[in-house]
């Protein structure tokens, strides 16, 4: 097998399949009908929302299909008009729901119980969730004006980053002399890989790509936060909104349980930062330099680093999963046989890695741009974990089905887990250990350290960001300072340009989009610690446990999975103590090799 790429034929043939145009139609057409239905009659407010569900399923479907091309080639233009087309759709479609969705919100507590008696039974934790905003609404007329806004406005600056940075080239300077000129994403994967020869300058010609168009970038932050800060005191009219409330409602989280988790993460960033340092040893230097800190472990005498074929990766990943039980591993088959995954290098990608899906017939999708490290095989398994956890809800109405970032992250990292340990289980020698050691360092540094970055990072600029517009200078200082804060004497140098770099600041739709990976990796900790205590009865448990996600609040159910608080510092205490326990057992590794 090579590397593979997409087979999107699913949901349509390609982007001339005529069931696209049917299905734009189908949902111009019908959304009409939602205008039709009686606001003070529970029947018609049911058969509203009944509608409305199955015309965003059928934009769901057609939006992601356009992503995923625009994933594979950022320079699309039919792919491009197609998104804009479902963007324009959506919110239309939003804008016909707000007078049902606003009804819904301030019926009284025996006519609410009455909606739940009708087929929308599966929205009920949604609903909920929604009537807890009560006091934030503005009119139908201002709710239909912010959506309506929105498309080429706050979301419009998102797409701009993602069309820059799908579109940019930069060029490596390498050092016998020579140029190498690539695309963003294919330089940002050198960076997983052991290639210690180019990553220092794939490193560098990102962050100089990025500084050329700084400007730009600072007015897509900018300009991101300002549109939502505006947005927050408009709503203020009763109560005041924080900046971070509309994350932590959508992540499904308590302000108390976000304080806690941060406050003893700080208080023990020296685990975190005693991984750097360690893996700053098999690079030969005193402390770990910020090219280094997603990469390979370097070969331990001469030479380079170990590599993967995809079919290696896959086949690492297949028989970790069939530990857990065979389903999970046929569940892999299934994905690489449907061609469900998408990782070949392509010179007009865009950056990163994710998990999404055709909401009509439920088929999960990762995509992922394929290095060779054993980063690269921990990333599949990732995305694949997410993908898995899709696929276990497959049979649940779509409602119940969308869980929030926060537990979005437990399947992923689980997976990650299964996949270092099964490998740990197979090392016949010190140094096979010390490679599994090296993930699990790498993943502490990742999660304790730079997520916590990105979180203060954010938060510093949105509490600021109401006295001005920052500049690119002023983005770099607050990314170093931040920086240096939460690395210590890790690292003695700081990645300025992170704040342009890392896609998930730009990211329109979804403010935070970092505490979330923190908690994931935490709680999965939490998880995974049940897999050897529980034996044969842990996966039915841990399917029943991703299948409530998307039904509860985080604090529900870690109380009912794991019969614990996180709004108190032991939960995530003792899972900050496991990882410390692995990082002792990465130092005692290196100390045995005489390192």
């Amino acid at each position: 097998m090579h590397t593979p790429s997409w087979d999107l034929s699913i949901a349509y043939s390609g982007i001339d399949d005529p069931a696209i145009a049917r299905d734009l139609a189908d949902v111009e057409q019908t959304l009409p009908t939602l205008s039709a239905f009686a606001l003070d009659d529970i029947g018609a407010l049911a058969n509203a929302v009944s509608a409305y569900e199955g015309m965003d399923i059928k934009l769901y479907t057609l939006g992601t299909f356009a992503n995923c091309l625009l994933s594979v080639d950022a320079s699309h233009v039919a792919a491009k008009k197609l998104q804009g087309q479902v963007n324009a759709l959506y919110s239309k479609l939003s804008q016909a729901m707000t007078p049902y969705s606003q009804a819904i919100v301030n019926l009284d507590e025996a006519a609410f119980a009455e909606l739940l008696t009708h087929d929308v039974a599966s929205w009920q934790f949604r609903f909920e969730r929604d009537r807890l905003l009560k006091n934030r609404q503005l009119s139908v007329s201002e709710e239909q004006l912010v959506t309506a806004l929105s498309q080429d406005g706050l979301l419009a600056w998102g797409r701009l980053y993602d069309s820059i940075t799908g579109s940019l080239k930069v060029t490596l300077a390498l050092p016998d002399g020579t140029e190498e000129t690539m695309g963003l994403s294919q330089a940002a994967s050198i960076l997983y890989g052991p290639d210690s020869l180019r990553r220092e300058p794939a490193w560098r010609a990102v962050a100089q790509a990025m500084t050329i168009h700084q400007e730009s970038f600072a007015a897509i932050l900018n300009a991101i936060a300002g549109s939502r800060l505006t947005e927050y005191e408009k709503r203020s009219h009763t109560e005041t909104i924080h900046f971070l409330d509309a994350s932590l409602h959508g992540s499904c989280i308590e302000q108390a349980t976000l304080d806690t988790m941060m406050s003893v993460t700080k208080a023990q960033r020296e685990v975190g930062q005693k991984a750097g340092l360690l893996m700053a040893k098999l690079f030969g230097t005193d402390k770990l330099k910020p090219w280094d800190e997603q990469a390979s472990m370097p070969p331990l005498v001469g030479g380079e680093g170990q590599t993967y074929s995809f079919d290696e990766g896959i086949t690492i990943i297949r028989e970790a999963f069939a530990g857990v039980d065979q389903e999970m591993a046929e569940f892999v088959d299934l994905m690489v046989e449907n061609q469900w995954i998408d990782a070949a290098p392509q010179p007009n990608k865009r950056l990163g890695a994710y998990c999404t899906k055709f909401a009509t017939s439920r088929t999960p999708l990762v995509f992922m741009t394929w290095g060779g490290s054993m980063s690269d095989v921990l990333t599949l398994a990732h995305e694949l974990g997410h993908a898995f956890h899709n696929w276990v809800m497959r049979d649940m109405p779509i409602m119940q089905t969308k869980y929030p970032m926060t537990l979005a992250e437990t399947a992923s990292i689980f997976a990650e887990n299964v996949v270092r340990d099964a490998l740990m289980e197979k090392a016949q020698s010190e140094q096979d250990k010390l490679t599994m050691f090296w993930e699990e360092a790498q993943a502490a540094l990742a999660l304790l350290v730079n997520i916590p970055v990105r979180y203060e990072f954010e938060k510093a600029f949105y509490e600021q960001r109401p006295n001005g517009e920052f500049t690119a200078d002023q983005f770099k200082a607050l990314m170093s300072d931040t920086w240096r804060d939460w690395y210590g004497e890790a690292m003695d140098e700081t990645s300025e340009m992170f704040w342009a770099s890392k896609l998930h600041f730009s990211i329109a739709e979804v403010s935070f989009y970092n505490y979330p990976y923190l908690f994931g990796y935490l709680f999965s900790k939490g998880v995974y610690a049940q897999r050897e205590a529980k034996g044969v009865s842990f996966y039915d448990d841990y399917k029943a446990l991703l299948r409530d996600t998307g039904s509860m609040t985080a604090e529900d159910v870690v109380a009912k999975h794991l019969g614990m608080d996180i709004r108190q510092p032991d939960f995530w205490q003792q899972s900050i103590e496991m990882v410390s326990q692995q990082i002792d057992a990465f130092e005692q590794s290196l100390k045995a090799l005489g390192k």
